[in-house]
């Protein structure tokens, strides 16, 4: 038994040992197993009460013969969910429980959403870039053979022959596209249909997809007991089934398999998800070791996918400093090991290059997240997030990114969505979480009246070579905002790595402008304290947003253009007007990768703004800042050389 499985059902209070059991024990056995068999054999002998267990619907990338754990576990004391010979705690549900409570449904409403959005399945790792079937099609679903839910759903392998003749004779003129199951494709295991079942109008579909590219081009679905006809349900579908798998017998189906006389109620596709996904299973928080409920699976499962769909051909990554190369290989290698400016780069191999650096034509840029760490990238702290950008790169307003799509994408939110943004939000403000969290010094109290903060910048930093244009220095800057604010109090505070001694920046007549200048000072409490923030394109522009300070941009970093902010400066492309919420879904939850410290796992971005508040997993020595000062001698060296 895997030690994620036992470490689940431990904590769901079912522990598991060896050896024979006594009167107050269970037995766990796997759902239907041949292994299962001794252990139902012991608890006739013993008169023990059989406990099943097996897979949630939504479970890894890949399967677990590739080494993928799960998420979730349905632990049944009735039967089985695949077992139509008997009632299974998930058919007692369906049958019994009201599931006609709105806050339940709107949660089902919500995981179907995300389902869909995200294109999830029970094995996940589908590419979602790859080709798909012209729609039009009958699609026939197979399933591995000598699958357990196959029999004990009433069908046979003679089925999925009978299944098939009948979806011809039913749809005489469409095209017929059998779906092979990813064990079939991977070698694992054999399918029900060979090449001796295809003809002028039926083919296979061996290449991994997503499920809801193939429900969204199909005419029909037919199906014998795969899972795969309950997302079927949920993608709009009513699948023609030949077995009798747990979602079959509802009204969401046309059955031609054994009827279940106890299965007599009709059920909304809302409802069958909800018992399914929402009230059956056991899920985990494999970051937190904990049980967890359904939406923070999900969010796992969102993130598990999209490292695999990101980095399952492994990386080559070019311009990457000695120091960042093992957090990026902690961030990307899970996989394949990543390699570094690889001297026979293979050309199926995706290129990696940090910000705006020389790379191979096709790149796709990496940067450091708005989320990032306790302490200075330039001390060589390693980061919790990274942006990856295929389009560009977010602080560069010259040419689309990535961000730019995932802002205009989040105009419209989901009520779930704008709720994810905003108790994200409402973390960031109680915990008092920045990009760096350095330890500052207490701010001492400032005067009444108009105050408006001003933010210092590295004046050589991307950000500020990309994203401004008449004013592009710290002096100009407050000389600007001076001008435009004669009476207002203003208070510089200086950029930490400018302060620290390691990046370009600092000047001398700041207080020429500035009634106050903040040296070592908590960016949240003066953001707390002031009435207004302007700056060129610093990310403490976005903090102030997300603390609902009005925010004025003399240059055009990724938050500014959609109207949350007053612009000095405009990009034509931003035309959408997403709400706060948006602006935060999208450069804190969409396009961030997170990496947990505790567990070594990725993580959303919940998850890394516990450990930023906690510090944990995240103590760094001395040797980082003697390493970062050698770092920027060396820099320079090389550019006076040169």
């Amino acid at each position: 038994m895997q030690k994620r499985v036992k470490r689940i059902l431990a904590l769901a209070g079912y522990a598991p040992k060896f050896g024979l059991p006594t009167k107050s024990d269970r037995i766990l056995v796997w759902g239907h197993r041949k292994t299962a068999k001794r252990g139902v054999w012991v608890a006739n002998r013993t008169e023990t009460p059989v406990i099943r267990i097996e897979d949630a619907f939504l479970r890894s990338p890949r399967t677990g013969r590739d080494g993928d754990l799960p998420l979730g576990l349905l632990i049944d004391h009735n039967g089985c969910h695949f077992d139509c010979s008997r009632p299974s705690d998930l058919e007692i549900l369906l049958s019994t429980h009201s599931l006609s409570d709105p806050d339940l449904l709107e949660r089902a409403r919500h995981g179907m959403d995300r389902i869909s959005e995200h294109q999830l399945t029970k094995y996940s790792g589908n590419p979602t870039d790859g080709p798909a079937p012209a729609p039009g099609y009958v699609l026939v679903i197979d399933q591995t053979f000598g699958d357990a839910s196959i029999p004990l759903a009433g069908a046979s392998p003679e089925t999925f022959q009978a299944m098939l003749a009948e979806a011809r004779q039913d749809h005489p003129n469409a095209k017929i596209l059998i779906k092979s199951h990813p064990e079939t494709k991977s070698g694992h295991r054999k399918g029900h249909f060979s090449a001796a079942d295809l003809d002028s109008v039926t083919e296979f579909w061996t290449d991994p997809i997503p499920p809801q590219r193939l429900f969204a081009g199909a005419e029909a679905v037919y199906v014998v007991s795969s899972q795969l006809g309950a997302e079927a349900i949920w993608h709009g579908h009513t699948p023609v089934v030949y077995g009798t798998p747990f979602y079959a017998g509802w009204g969401l189906t046309h059955d031609r398999g054994p009827k279940i006389e106890r299965r007599n109620r009709t059920l909304s596709p809302e409802q069958l998800f909800a018992a399914a996904m929402i009230l059956a299973p056991t899920w985990y928080d494999p970051c937190r070791d904990a049980l967890c409920d359904f939406e923070t699976a999900l969010s796992q499962l969102e993130v598990d996918t999209r490292v695999w769909r990101e980095d399952h051909k492994g990386w080559d990554a070019h311009g990457m400093r000695l120091w960042k190369r093992k957090p990026l290989q902690k961030f990307f290698g899970t996989y394949k090991p990543m390699t570094f400016e690889a001297r026979k780069p293979k050309a199926e191999i995706p290129k990696m290059v940090w910000g705006i650096k020389d790379g191979p034509d096709g790149s796709v840029r990496v940067e450091d997240g708005f989320l990032r760490s306790r302490g200075l990238g330039a001390d060589l702290v390693p980061p919790l997030s990274l942006i990856l950008d295929r389009l560009g790169i977010y602080f560069d307003p010259n040419q689309p990114s990535d961000m730019e799509k995932a802002i205009a994408k989040r105009e419209v939110l989901t009520e779930w969505q704008s709720q994810r943004a905003e108790e994200l939000r409402q973390h960031l403000i109680e915990a008092r979480i920045t990009k760096y969290n350095l330890d500052r010094s207490e701010n001492q109290s400032l005067p009444s009246g108009h105050k408006i903060l001003v933010p210092g910048q590295v004046e050589d930093d991307a950000s500020i070579l990309r994203g401004t244009e008449d004013i592009c220095t710290n002096e100009d800057l407050l000389r600007h905002t001076r001008a435009k604010n004669p009476e207002a109090f203003i208070i510089y505070k200086p950029h930490p790595d400018v302060e620290a001694g390691l990046r370009k920046g600092a000047i001398g007549t700041a207080s020429d402008y500035a009634d106050y200048v903040a040296n070592s000072a908590d960016p949240v409490a003066l953001i707390e304290q002031v009435d207004a923030v302007w700056t060129m394109t610093s990310l403490l522009g976005f903090e102030a947003l997300i603390r609902g300070k009005p925010v004025t941009c003399l240059g055009l970093p990724f938050y500014a253009g959609w109207g949350l902010t007053q612009d000095h400066l405009s990009v034509d492309r931003r035309t959408a007007r997403p709400s706060l919420q948006g602006l935060i879904h999208a450069a804190l939850i969409d396009m961030p990768r997170y990496y947990d410290p505790v567990s070594g796992l990725p993580c959303p971005a919940e998850v890394a703004v516990a450990r930023l508040k906690d510090g944990v997993g995240m103590k760094r020595g001395s040797v980082n800042r003697l390493a970062s000062k050698l770092q920027g001698a060396l820099a320079s060296f090389a550019y006076l050389w040169r």
